[in-house]
C-alpha cells in the first residue's frame, strides 16, 4: 500500500484487531483500558463529524489542550483524518498572566484556530478575543465521517509549538512527507514488528511522545501503553514496573529520569517481580546521557532482566521529526571513560555534517556546528519567514546550533552549543530572557549578565548559572545578600526553575566580542575549570552567614525535612540546618506545593496548610508543630501579624490583606525584601477553627494595631495595603499617630480612600466570584458572566455551582474542597461588609499609591477620579506610583520584580526623607 499521508498509517494499522493502545488509569496497580486501532478510527471518525459541523476546513489548524492520552490521540486523529491541523499545546502552570500571553500568540501565529479541550479545562482558559473552544465530549457524534482524501504528502501534517519560558514559540511545520520518510528511516533502527509494545509517559506536546511514543509503533502496527506523566514523574519507578507489566519492548525517555531512578533504586528488591527481559531498547534524548549514570542504571538492574545494551543515547529535535541519530546497542562499552555518551549515526536518508563559521564542512574529528538535511527537516516555521531563513544555510542544510564532532567511523558526538539556549530536564530556556529579567533587578549592572548552563561530572541534567557584576557599596554583605536572594526568586518566578550558582563578579571577568556581546560559553569554561571556585565559596559562606550559621538537626523528623529543604532549593544535601527558614533560603509560592507534598509522602503530614509553613518555616519550627498535631483547645490565640521575612535591620513593613483576607498573595514579594528589612503580612480574623471574624471595621483596626506593636513597640512605623488592606493602612496610621508614634510611610496598593461604593456593589455571589478569580479558579469572562447566573440562589447552591466550575489539579493546589471555599467566600464577604460601612475620614501627612490597571474603565480615569482623592485626607502632597499588571497580577510572577523595585525604592525615600525632616526641626535635637 502507497502511503500518501499519515491517515494512510491508522487506516492499514485498523487492519490489525490483534493490536492497539493500552491506557493506563495510573501505575500498575490502578488498571487500564484497551483499545484496538479499529476503535481509535471509528472514535477518530465519529469526532470528526463534530469538527466539520463547526465549519472546518482542509489546512485549518486545531490546538489540542487534552492532558488524558486516549482524549488527545482521538482528537489528534480526528483532525489528521479531516485533512486540517493539528498542533498539540500544554498549559503554562502557575503564572496565569504568561499562560495568557502564550494563548494569545498561539492563537495569533495559528490563523485563529479551534482549541479543543477537557470540560474541566474550558473555564481555566485564559479569555482570548476571538478563541473558539470546544470541549471535546461535544464534538463526539453519533455516526463517523468519511475522512478526507485530498491532503498531498507536502501538506502540513501537524505544527509542533517550540519549547522553552518564551510566550513567542515558534510552530514548527511537519509535513506528511516529512513524517512518513521519518518513521520508515526510524525503524531502520528500531526495527519494530507487531509483536512489539512501546511504553509513552511524555505530554503530546514534546514531539518524542507523538512520533517515537505514538506515530513510530503505530507505523508498525505494534501495541503502544499510554500513561499519563504525572505517573513517572511522582513514582520514577513506576516507568520499570509498567515495563514489567505490559511486556514492554521499546520505550523513550529524557535522561533525568534515568537519574532518578538510580536515586530510587535501594526501594526496589531483588525479590520484586520485575522483569525487565522483553525490553531491547530505551531511547534516551532530549538531554546528554551521563555515562555513569546509563551505566549504573544497566548495571542495577540487570538482575532483573535488563539487558546490557538496552540504552540507546539519541539526537532528535522538532525540526528532524524527533529522533534522527541512534546509538543503537553500542552504549556503554564504545563509549568507555568518557563522560557523555556519543549518539550514534543518522537513520537512512539523513546526512550530517560538521562546520565553520562560514559553513564550509570540518574535517572528520574536528568541533563545529551541526548541520543537517534529508526527507525529514522541516520546510520551515508557520507564519515565520524570519526564521525560516536564518534556519538554513544558503545551500539548504538546517543549522541545529548544537556544537559536534563526527568521528571515522560516522558516530556523532556532542560538545556543547553555539545557540543560546539552557536544557534543563529536557526543557529550553533562553540565556538572553533570563539576563533581560535579571538585568532590570536593583543592585545589578546592566549588560554585565550571564546566564548558561554547567554540568558537573557526574550530573543528569544541565543546571543554570547566573553570573552578574552588583552594584553596591564595597564590604556591604546584606546589600550583596539581598541581590543574590531577588536575583533567586526573579529566577525562579519567571522561568519555574532555580539556579544551581549565582556568581558576583567583577566587570572584568564578563569577556565580550568586538560588538559587546558577553561571551558564555568562555564562561562556562572558566567555571568548570575552576576559576570561579573562590567566588562560589565565597557565597556560600556569606548566605550561611547571613542565615544565622548552621544547627544540626535533631531526630528524624528534623532530618528528613532538612533533606526535603535540600532537594526542593537544589541545596547540597547536609547542608540544611535546623534553624533554616524555608522562604529565607529562597522558598517561593511556587515551593510551597511541593513541600507540602513531599511532607504527605515522606512524613505522612497530610493536610498541611499554607499558613503553617508561614508560621513555621523553620525546619525545627515544622518539626514540633508536626510533632504536637494540636487539639483545638492548645490552638494558639489568634495573632494577625504573619512573619514573612524577619532579616534586615531596617524598620519593618507590614502589610494589609486585600478583602479576601488572606496573605499569600504576600509570600513573593516578601522574598525581595531579605537582608534588607523585615516584612510582616497582617491575616484576617476567621480563618481557623473557634475564630469569629470582627464584627467591625474599628475592632479589626484595632486588633491589628495592637499586633503589631506587639511586634514593634514604636515607630517609625512603616504599613501598606493591598486593594482593601489599603483603607486599613490608612486607619492603622492614623492611631498609630494618634498614640503618639511616627508612622513614616503609609500606602495603598490600587485602591481609593471611598471604598464603601465598590463593597456595596458585592453581594455574596459577587464575593465569592471575586474570591475564585483571586485564586485563578476561573477566568475573567467568567468573572464578569457569573455573578448574574448565580444571584438570587441559595449561598449554598451558588458554591456548589462555582466549584464545579474550577479546575480540580488548581483545588488540589490549594488544598480546597467546597466546603473550605464556602468558609473562606463566607469569611471574605463578612470583611467586604465592613467595607460597606467604611467612611473615610481624617488625614495623615502623605500617602505613597501605587497603581495599575483597575478591574473597569481606563487606567487614567481610575487615577484621576477614584485614587486621587486620597489628597482629600493628606496634609501633604501624596505620590502616584505607576506599576505594570493589572489589580490582581500586580505582585503575580510576571510583575513581582518591577513591583518589588517601584515599593522599595518609594519606602527607602520616604523613611529617608522622614528622618531628614526631624533632623531639620529646630528642636531635634
Amino acid at each position: 500500500m502507497r502511503r500518501r499521508t499519515i491517515a494512510d498509517l491508522l487506516l492499514h494499522a485498523a487492519q490489525h484487531d490483534d493490536s492497539g493502545l493500552r491506557y493506563c488509569h495510573g501505575g500498575v496497580e490502578a488498571g487500564h483500558d484497551d483499545q484496538s486501532y479499529a476503535e481509535l478510527l471509528d472514535d477518530a471518525l465519529r469526532v470528526l463529524t463534530g469538527l466539520r459541523q463547526r465549519g472546518l476546513r482542509p489546512q485549518d489548524k486545531v490546538v489540542l489542550l487534552l492532558k488524558h492520552p486516549r482524549d488527545f490521540v482521538t482528537a489528534f486523529w480526528a483532525a489528521v483524518l479531516g485533512g486540517f491541523v493539528p498542533c498539540p499545546m500544554a498549559p503554562l502552570t502557575g503564572d496565569p498572566e504568561r499562560w495568557s500571553a502564550h494563548l494569545r500568540h498561539a492563537h495569533t501565529l495559528l490563523d485563529g484556530p479551534l482549541l479543543v479541550t477537557d470540560p474541566a479545562s474550558v473555564g481555566a482558559l485564559p479569555s482570548v478575543d476571538g478563541l473558539t473552544v470546544s470541549p471535546l465530549q461535544e464534538l463526539r457524534a453519533s455516526e463517523p465521517s468519511e475522512p478526507y482524501t485530498g491532503a498531498a504528502p507536502d501538506d502540513t501534517a501537524v505544527l509542533v509549538l517550540t519549547s522553552g519560558s518564551t510566550a513567542n514559540a515558534k510552530a514548527v511545520v511537519l509535513t506528511h512527507a516529512n513524517l512518513l520518510a521519518s518513521m520508515a528511516a526510524k525503524n531502520g533502527h528500531h526495527q519494530l514488528t507487531t509483536e512489539d509494545t512501546s511504553l509513552n509517559w511524555v505530554s503530546f506536546d514534546h514531539v518524542a511522545a507523538l512520533l517515537e511514543g505514538h506515530l513510530l509503533p503505530l507505523s508498525t502496527a505494534s501495541r503502544q501503553v499510554h500513561v499519563e506523566p504525572r505517573v513517572v514523574l511522582g513514582e520514577p519507578l513506576e516507568f520499570l514496573r509498567l515495563i514489567s507489566r505490559h511486556g514492554v519492548t521499546m520505550t523513550f525517555t529524557p535522561h533525568f529520569l534515568l537519574g532518578a531512578i538510580v536515586s530510587a533504586a535501594g526501594e526496589v528488591s531483588v525479590d520484586e517481580q520485575l522483569d525487565l527481559s522483553r525490553l531491547r531498547h530505551i531511547i534516551s534524548g532530549g538531554e546528554a546521557v551521563v555515562c555513569v549514570t546509563g551505566e549504573a542504571f544497566l548495571d542495577r538492574f540487570a538482575v532483573h532482566g535488563l539487558a546490557r545494551n538496552a540504552l540507546w543515547p539519541a539526537f532528535g529535535m522538532t525540526e528532524t521529526c524527533a529522533g534522527s541519530v541512534y546509538s543503537s546497542g553500542a552504549f556503554p562499552d564504545i563509549d568507555r571513560g568518557q563522560e557523555f555518551a556519543s549518539l550514534g549515526t543518522p537513520v537512512e536518508g539523513l546526512r550530517i555534517r560538521v562546520v565553520d563559521g562560514e559553513d564550509r564542512t570540518l574535517p572528520t574529528g574536528e568541533v563545529g556546528e551541526l548541520q543537517l538535511t534529508g526527507p525529514m527537516i522541516t520546510p520551515g516555521y508557520h507564519n515565520n519567514p524570519e526564521a525560516t531563513a536564518s534556519a538554513f544555510t544558503a545551500d539548504g542544510w538546517f543549522r541545529s546550533g548544537d556544537l559536534g564532532r563526527i568521528a571515522d567511523d560516522g558516530r556523532l558526538t556532542l560538545v556543547g552549543r553555539s545557540k543560546d539556549n539552557i536544557i534543563v530536564n529536557g526543557v529550553n530556556y533562553f540565556s538572553h530572557e533570563l539576563e533581560t529579567v535579571v538585568e532590570q533587578l536593583q543592585g545589578v549592572a546592566g549588560s554585565y549578565v550571564a546566564a548558561f548552563p554547567t554540568r558537573a561530572p557526574g550530573d543528569d541534567t544541565e543546571r543554570l548559572v547566573i553570573a552578574f557584576h552588583p552594584e553596591v557599596p564595597d564590604g556591604n554583605e546584606a546589600a550583596l545578600h539581598q541581590v543574590l536572594a531577588a536575583i533567586r526568586s526573579t529566577v525562579v518566578l519567571h522561568s519555574g526553575f532555580r539556579p544551581s550558582l549565582i556568581l558576583p563578579l567583577p566587570r572584568d571577568a564578563f569577556p565580550k566580542t568586538s560588538l559587546g556581546k558577553t561571551q558564555r560559553a568562555l564562561m562556562r569554561r572558566r567555571l568548570e575549570s575552576g576559576e570561579y571556585d573562590a567566588v562560589k565559596e565565597g557565597v556560600a559562606e556569606l548566605t550561611l552567614r547571613m542565615l544565622g550559621g548552621y544547627t544540626a538537626p535533631v531526630g528524624p523528623t528534623e532530618q528528613t525535612l532538612t533533606e526535603i529543604y535540600a532537594e526542593i532549593l537544589s541545596a547540597e544535601p547536609g547542608t540544611i540546618g535546623a534553624e533554616a527558614n524555608f522562604f529565607d533560603l529562597g522558598g517561593t509560592s511556587l515551593d510551597i506545593l511541593r513541600l507540602r507534598s513531599l511532607a504527605a509522602q515522606r512524613l505522612g503530614a497530610t493536610g498541611l496548610d499554607v499558613i503553617t509553613l508561614l508560621r513555621a518555616p523553620t525546619v525545627r519550627a515544622l518539626a514540633r508543630h508536626l510533632a504536637r498535631r494540636p487539639a483545638l483547645s492548645d490552638a494558639p490565640a489568634y495573632d494577625p501579624v504573619v512573619p514573612m521575612q524577619t532579616s534586615g535591620t531596617k524598620t519593618p513593613l507590614f502589610c494589609v490583606h486585600p478583602g479576601v483576607g488572606e496573605v499569600l498573595v504576600f509570600v513573593n514579594l516578601a522574598q525581595y525584601f531579605v537582608g534588607d528589612r523585615p516584612f510582616y503580612a497582617l491575616r484576617a480574623r476567621g480563618f481557623e477553627e473557634g475564630e469569629k471574624p470582627f464584627a467591625t471595621f474599628e475592632q479589626m483596626v484595632d486588633c491589628y494595631v495592637e499586633a503589631i506593636r506587639r511586634r514593634q513597640p514604636h515607630g517609625p512605623y512603616a504599613v501598606a495595603g493591598y486593594s482593601f488592606g489599603g483603607a486599613v493602612a490608612f486607619e492603622i496610621a492614623k492611631v498609630l499617630r494618634a498614640q503618639g508614634e511616627r508612622v513614616d510611610f503609609v500606602s495603598t496598593f490600587n485602591l481609593p480612600p471611598h471604598i464603601k461604593y465598590r463593597m456595596a456593589e458585592l453581594d455574596f455571589a459577587e464575593t465569592a466570584i471575586n474570591l475564585a478569580f483571586f485564586l485563578a479558579l476561573i477566568d475573567d469572562d467568567q468573572a464578569r458572566e457569573l455573578p448574574s447566573l448565580l444571584r438570587g440562589l441559595p449561598v449554598e447552591v451558588q458554591v456548589i455551582r462555582l466549584v464545579s466550575l474550577f479546575p480540580p489539579e488548581r483545588l488540589a493546589e490549594l488544598d480546597l474542597d467546597a466546603e473550605r471555599f464556602a468558609h473562606w467566600a463566607e469569611l471574605a464577604d463578612s470583611i467586604t461588609d465592613l467595607g460597606r460601612q467604611y467612611r473615610p475620614s481624617g488625614s495623615v501627612p502623605s500617602m505613597s499609591v501605587f497603581y495599575a490597571n483597575p478591574l473597569r474603565g481606563t487606567k487614567e480615569d481610575w487615577l484621576a477620579n477614584e485614587l486621587r482623592r486620597w489628597d482629600e485626607h493628606t496634609t501633604e502632597a501624596n505620590r502616584y506610583i505607576e506599576v505594570p499588571g493589572a489589580h490582581y497580577t500586580l505582585m503575580g510572577p510576571r510583575h513581582v520584580a518591577a513591583f518589588q523595585a517601584a515599593l522599595r525604592s518609594e519606602l527607602d525615600r520616604a523613611m529617608a526623607d522622614a528622618d531628614a525632616a526631624r533632623r531639620d526641626l529646630p528642636d531635634a535635637h
